[in-house]
Parts: structure tokens; sequence; C-alpha cells
């Protein structure tokens, strides 16, 4: 009888606590086999965790749509650029002939030296005159993209500055393109970026005081880094003027739900005195 209850005090007999154990064994042993024939599926179980927690990437838009909206400079003064986006570089010296940069530096040391004498030189910006190319698209106020068929159109707050970029249109020759703020712009698509050519910019329109001939060129790549991020990588040549190309980057952050104002430069009351120096009129 002592044997009956000792194999049964459980609500089992001994042969079942075996057959258990035995299948609780041969459980495990068969897991661990598994495991171990088949590698790949212990070592991805930890990066399909991560996968499925992980957020996807967002979506970059399509660039030929994409574009459309309002822009800003990045980053912003005092903006704390983000590590994905890196500012662009600083803005390289003009590679000036020789015969023309000694010339360029004696320039704009003497308005560097007027404007800290308190007494600035006149310039385009105190006769109210728009920035032009490629000045307007440094992304000093906010800048409006408008894509329609068959054209870009660049906005910038700033002096109501209007950019058209036609697409596909042919460029005329140097010596035919009328000189303009803005010149003439012809756009193409290669893949996601825009490249866009202009040429015929007024002579008096410089661009950090640097002097061009009719043969300047100006070439832009425009793309979208993300939803948010634009950059446009220019190419400035000249082969009166410049050695080498001109090369820099400007990066713009979207602007959601900005609306465009006016910007009319009026009531100006600054006038050129007979030294060049800009000089304010008293009274009305």
């Amino acid at each position: 009888m002592k044997e009956m209850t000792d194999s049964n005090k459980d609500g089992q007999s001994g042969d079942a606590r075996r057959c258990r154990g035995v299948t609780a064994m041969l459980s495990a042993a068969t897991i661990l086999g598994l495991l171990a024939s088949t590698p790949a599926l212990a070592a991805d179980a930890p990066a399909a965790a991560a996968a499925k927690d992980s957020k996807p990437a967002a979506k970059i838009p399509n660039a030929r749509t994409g574009m459309t909206g309002q822009w800003n400079r990045y980053p912003e003064i005092d903006e704390k650029p983000s590590p994905e986006f890196p500012p662009a570089a600083p803005i390289p010296p003009p590679p000036l002939k020789p015969k023309y940069k000694a010339e360029w530096e004696a320039h704009r040391k003497m308005l560097a030296d007027a404007e800290a004498a308190g007494k600035p030189i006149f310039s385009n910006y105190t006769a109210c005159l728009p920035d032009g190319m490629p000045a307007m698209m440094m992304g000093m106020f906010p800048m409006e993209v408008l894509q329609t068929p068959g054209q870009v159109t660049i906005i910038q707050e700033a002096y109501n500055q209007v950019r058209r970029i036609y697409m596909g249109a042919k460029l005329p020759p140097f010596e035919d393109a009328e000189p303009l703020f803005w010149g003439h712009s012809t756009g193409k698509w290669e893949g996601d970026t825009l490249v866009v050519e202009t040429i015929g910019i007024k002579e008096d329109v410089r661009f950090r005081d640097v002097p061009h001939s009719n043969q300047a060129r100006i070439s832009e790549r425009l793309r979208l880094l993300s939803h948010d991020m634009m950059e446009d990588e220019v190419t400035v040549t000249d082969p009166v003027y410049l050695e080498t190309p001109w090369k820099w980057r400007w990066v713009y952050k979207r602007l959601p739900g900005y609306r465009m104002l006016e910007y009319v430069c009026e009531s100006n009351r600054e006038y050129q005195d007979e030294t060049g120096a800009a000089r304010m009129r008293i009274g009305k």
C-alpha cells in the first residue's frame, strides 16, 4: 500500500512521470537541434525584431513635382543644423585671373573699410535694385518654387524677384542674349535632378562684386535631399574673368504653410553723392 501511495501522490503513476520527463527532454533537444542546424534563424532573430520596431525611412517625393512649395535658407540664424543634413560650406573666393584678382581684392577692402567707418558705398541695394542671378538663390528671404508644365518658376520674396526656367528651351547665343537681372534660363531633368543653365546677366549685376563678361554661364543642379530639404549646386564659368569654374552649394529648408509676402523697396531716401558714398536725404 505504501508503494501505491508513493507512486500516486501527485495523481500520476511513476511511469507517467518518467514519460513526461522524457518528453520534455526530447522537446528541448529538438529545439536546440533545430537552432544548431539553422544558425541563420537564430542570428536573424534580433535583426528581425529590430526591423519590426524601427520606423520606415521617410520617402523622398518625386522631384518633378515635389519641389513646389516655400523654402528658406538652411540653417537659419541661430538654428542648430541637423547631423543628417550638414550646412553648406562657406563660398570660396572667386578664382579670378591674376590681372583681375588684385583689383577685386582692393575693391572689397575699400567697401569693408567704408562700412567700418560708417560711410557705406552706394550699391544696387541702396538703389532699391533686385539681387539678380545668382544672388537671388541665396535664400536670404523665403522663396517659392512653382512647377507647371514646361516651366519652373522661382519667386524670391526680397524685391518680388521672379525667375522663369523654361524646360527644354534652347538658349540664345551669348551675343544675342539680352542682358537681364535674372538672365535667360533653360532646364532639363537628369533623373531626379533639375539641371539649369543661365546666361545673359547684366554686367552691373554682380555677386560679391565679382565682374563677369557676356560669356558667363551659371549652371545649377537642384535636387531634394528629403521631403523638407533641397540643395542647389552652383557652378559659374567665365572664360574672360575666371581661371577655373567657381563652385559652391546652397541648402534650403521647406516652410510648410508659409505665405509669401509683398516686398517693395519704396520711400528710399538714400542717394549717391559725388564721392560715391551713400547719403540719406533729410526731410520728405
